[in-house]
């Protein structure tokens, strides 16, 4: 790390700002609940989102849109109780802040007021201006979020790659120079062609998190369960698994159970 993030007690806007001016790739993972995020966190991780991506991986849920705000500050309240030191983000969920700035300022409130996180992160440009305007003059830290959003799965009907066509390209460029412009603090550019994901990145002074995005971004963002191969049968790309966890703690799960069925589990030293 260098010396940005390394001598940060406490990361915050103004450090992942001062990263991207010297030129320090920001890290970002998803966390939901205690435990995981007190293991990200104690790691060294620069920012934990609390995404609303906990409606797949939590809750096993086709897309994001069933989560709702109560659910998603339950995730942030126990994720603020484990972290010392990461920038923590939540996710307004679907429905909270679409085509209504004063239920947008009223759901980031609760947010913050509720589980103690730093920050909020909205899904598009200049449809959800009115509502970012509206969050950030109470105080409240916004990131922006491009590219593919989750949120709007059911209007474009897919997953893939978005702002190919240079219309499209063009639009999103131009949204991450108003987001800017109107006072969010960093932007995440989801599935987009690598070279507009750069040339965003170097076009606006904000950070930019990319989530396959490819590398010209100023951070990545992965979800902490594919990262660690918790999940199984999510094979994009642009996900690289650290680890097998699902083989792993199946493994072990039908050790124990043959320990149990044997009467090996508990021995002498195991019981009181």
């Amino acid at each position: 790390m260098s010396a940005v993030s390394k001598d940060a007690k406490r990361v915050t806007t103004h450090i992942l700002q001062k990263m991207k001016d010297e030129g320090e790739r920001i890290s970002m993972l998803t966390a939901y609940d205690f435990s995981m995020a007190k293991i990200i966190d104690s790691a060294g991780i620069d920012v934990i989102l609390v995404g609303d991506s906990a409606s797949n991986v939590m809750a096993g849920h086709e897309t994001t849109l069933p989560i709702t705000l109560d659910q998603m500050i339950y995730h942030a309240s126990s994720v603020v109780r484990a972290v010392k030191r990461a920038l923590i983000v939540v996710d307004l969920p679907f429905g909270t802040y679409q085509g209504n700035s004063k239920k947008a300022l009223s759901s980031a409130i609760r947010i913050m007021k509720e589980s103690g996180a730093h920050a909020v992160k909205l899904e598009g440009g200049e449809s959800v201006k009115g509502s970012i305007q509206r969050i950030l003059s109470a105080g409240v830290p916004v990131m922006g979020h491009l590219g593919l959003i989750p949120q709007s799965i059911y209007k474009f009907g897919t997953y893939t790659v978005r702002a190919k066509k240079d219309i499209e390209a063009q639009q999103l460029l131009k949204d991450a120079k108003m987001l800017q412009k109107i006072g969010c603090f960093g932007v995440v550019l989801e599935k987009i062609p690598a070279e507009l994901a750069t040339e965003v990145s170097e076009s606006i002074t904000i950070p930019t998190i990319g989530i396959g995005a490819g590398n010209g971004c100023d951070g990545q963002v992965l979800v902490s369960h594919d990262m660690f191969g918790i999940t199984k049968d999510f094979h994009p790309r642009f996900l690289r698994r650290y680890m097998s966890l699902f083989d792993d703690m199946q493994g072990a799960v039908q050790s124990y159970i043959k320990d149990v069925k044997s009467r090996d589990f508990p021995n002498d030293k195991e019981q009181y």
